[in-house]
């Protein structure tokens, strides 16, 4: 009977834990959208009924129209869009080639080297700006696209995630090409870039998302509409001296983080499955 009573209490005991970890997660979970909740919130309701949470209030979309009316959008869209596809385009080159060359290329020495490309993982980007900035100036790409993505395609967390996607693939399929007669940039193309279609994807993810939302080195490298991204343009927008309340300030921020929030609920699942797949690697 004793031993049938401890089961139930450590039974009961493991339930009580579930509850609790299910309780803790839901309630994070809340703590973290709430922001984001109240901004779709308000981005519907007029200033007074949003910041009193009027719930028998009307819907509507007239702030949506006074934000679109009062920045030019569709610019700060496209000017976001080529910047992220720079960026990823540029760090999808740099990654390839350096991972690949950390992890199957032998040259004197490669682990001295891997070893400095970490270290820029301890390094904050504010720390650089000013030398970004200069170097930036005498390259004459101020105040233009290709300047405010540039610092950021090597990238170091890039180099070590494929170098680990490389180093896990075997080394019977290089040697295989390789008496195929492919050239070493061949056996990068055709045997470990399609294995690493996941690492590139989750990647991409990761890269597409931070980039969309920089915000410090976009403000200060740009200095016109025709270059600035959605968050320095929705900063000037938002400003206190242009006067925007935040029913329409809420607006303005739905309709900068739309295009990620769809993206990721069209591919969720391909995202979650590409990281799983990365960390198993």
């Amino acid at each position: 009977m004793s031993s049938v009573s401890s089961m139930k209490s450590v039974s009961g005991m493991k339930m009580v834990e579930k509850y609790l970890d299910s309780f803790g997660a839901l309630l994070l979970a809340v703590i973290w959208i709430s922001p984001l909740l109240f901004a779709f919130w308000a981005a519907f309701h007029t200033t007074s009924d949003a910041v009193n949470f009027n719930v028998m209030s009307a819907w509507t979309l007239d702030n949506f129209r006074v934000a679109w009316e009062g920045a030019p959008w569709i610019k700060y869209f496209i000017n976001t869009f080529f910047l992220v596809t720079i960026v990823l385009i540029g760090q999808f080159v740099i990654t390839t080639l350096a991972g690949f060359a950390f992890a199957q290329v032998k040259f004197p020495g490669k682990d001295f080297v891997f070893i400095l490309v970490l270290l820029q993982l301890f390094i904050l980007p504010e720390v650089l700006i000013v030398e970004n900035y200069a170097i930036t100036s005498k390259l004459g790409l101020f105040d233009t696209i290709l300047g405010v993505g540039m610092p950021y395609m090597a990238s170091a967390f890039g180099i070590f995630l494929m170098r680990q996607s490389f180093k896990s693939v075997p080394y019977e399929l290089h040697e295989a090409a390789s008496v195929e007669g492919c050239s070493l940039f061949g056996i990068l193309m055709k045997v470990y870039v399609p294995l690493a279609k996941p690492t590139y994807l989750a990647y991409a993810l990761v890269s597409v998302s931070t980039h969309w939302n920089n915000f410090l080195w976009p403000l200060i490298v740009t200095n016109s509409d025709d270059t600035r991204p959605l968050t320095v343009g929705l900063s000037i927008f938002g400003a206190p001296e242009n006067g925007v309340d935040i029913s329409v300030i809420s607006a303005a921020t739905m309709m900068s983080v739309a295009p990620l929030l769809i993206a990721f609920l069209i591919f969720q699942r391909q995202f979650v499955q590409a990281f799983l797949r990365a960390g198993i690697k």
